[in-house]
């Protein structure tokens, strides 16, 4: 019988300072302990704190969730504490208030009817166990700030940005920047013009090319969603899925926010390479699935003391030859996307829908009128078969919902230069 025993000590605090005012204050302790039995190919989950013999034997009872036979027991061993430049604990509440208020400071401009801002930080200390005498243990801190507002002239209009890493106080130096382009570009959507609609020439700028290679390719790697035939890529290793230039890796190991150095299964983070030269040379695994599938575990997540099951982490595209300049050269009539507000995709399908935060007309190979309301739609196998990426690379932070389960991740690229549809209002 192979069994993990997890445990977990987690301390958050969050708090939002709208339109001056302080609002939710939350601080948060928590600790717990989960056991994974599997027996006769059925696993077993039960989380509280109870002594081992006691958690185990209550997982064994529940053994009732089919799973494989075996699955891969190699023991694991080691430890990791994340060096933080500026002890969360060392900063008090009141100096956490204050810098929000200094950064509010920032967006009380003239047009800006409405602000928000919201400071979080989160730490967790794991501890892992199973039953061929492996143990990791580790202890990580999260940090960020989100930034929003609204602004009223010929349109009112909505615009925020997040700025969250994994380590200490550090992480927010840069929010004084942030909320500067917060203000500068709220303030210009509100004269931006409605975009064109229809296929053409793309840029995306690397928030949105990142969103594009987790929502719209990431999830359909997760092989869960493979052995479900609910995944566009499924019997598709080691076949071409994408332009030569197209390079995907799924990186743990980088100091974005989905970092982290084990995954909730105890194994090692190490950096996989989804798609290497347009071709789909792996997908990612949790312990179960890669004994099913002949892969590698290691991202096996879990959101407190949930079910680990696959997702991502640091999820890019990897930089190519061009530079920006290079790419807006190709785009004789077409526009030029930043972020994203959100949208849908289906990866059993590869369709992709998205909502960006703006954009501008590009003709000509230069930048002019700004748009707003901007949609972007197409198939994701069809748009990485004509692709060109630009040098540059940066990551956007958030959290990915899965299964009832949000956990952090990052997901980055360069400016991509790709032919899709786009629409508006």
């Amino acid at each position: 019988m192979y069994y993990e025993i997890r445990e977990l000590e987690a301390k958050s605090f969050q708090v939002s300072l709208e339109n001056g005012k302080v609002e939710n204050a939350k601080y948060s302790e928590y600790c717990g302990k989960s056991f994974r039995v599997l027996k006769n190919g059925f696993w077993g989950y039960f989380v509280g704190n109870l002594r081992d013999e006691e958690g185990l034997k209550r997982a064994e009872k529940l053994a009732i969730f089919e799973a494989d036979s075996e699955v891969d027991s190699t023991p694991f061993e080691g430890s990791f504490v994340f060096k933080q430049k500026k002890k969360l604990e060392d900063i008090s509440v009141e100096e956490k208030v204050e810098f929000l208020r200094e950064i509010d400071k920032i967006l009380r401009k003239e047009g800006i009817v409405s602000r928000k801002l919201t400071y979080l930080e989160v730490f967790r200390n794991v501890r892992i166990r199973n039953s061929s005498g492996g143990e990791v243990s580790y202890e990580v801190p999260r940090c960020g700030i989100i930034i929003q507002a609204y602004a009223k002239g010929e349109t009112l209009q909505f615009y925020g940005e997040r700025l969250m890493k994994v380590g200490g106080f550090e992480v927010v130096d840069k929010a004084y920047d942030v909320a500067e382009n917060v203000v500068e570009t709220v303030l210009k959507l509100t004269k931006a013009k409605t975009p064109p609609s229809g296929k053409m020439k793309v840029v995306m700028d690397p928030s949105l090319t990142g969103v594009f290679v987790h929502e719209a390719f990431g999830h359909a790697v997760e092989a869960d969603h493979v052995l479900q035939n609910a995944s566009v890529l499924a019997g598709k290793l080691g076949e071409k899925v994408a332009d030569e230039s197209v390079t995907i890796y799924d990186d743990p190991t980088l100091e974005e926010f989905g970092f982290f150095p084990f995954d909730d299964e105890g194994f090692k983070a190490e950096r996989k390479t989804i798609v290497e030269g347009g071709v789909l040379k792996s997908y990612l695994h949790s312990r179960e699935t890669a004994k099913k599938l002949g892969g590698k575990a290691g991202n096996g997540r879990s959101d407190s003391l949930d079910f680990p099951i696959v997702r991502m982490s640091n999820t890019f595209l990897s930089p190519g030859d061009y530079t920006l300049e290079e790419l807006l050269e190709e785009v004789k009539e077409g526009v030029i996307l930043f972020g994203s507000r959100g949208g849908e995709t289906n990866p059993a399908t590869g369709y992709f829908h998205f909502n960006t935060k703006y954009g501008y007309i590009v003709r000509k190979g230069e930048i002019e009128e700004m748009i707003r309301d901007v949609s972007l739609s197409g198939k994701t196998l069809e748009t990485l078969r004509n692709v060109k990426v630009s040098k540059d690379l940066s990551f956007d932070p958030g959290f990915c919902g899965k299964a009832g389960q949000l956990v952090p991740v990052a997901d980055g690229g360069p400016y991509t230069l790709v032919e899709a549809f786009v629409g508006g209002e």
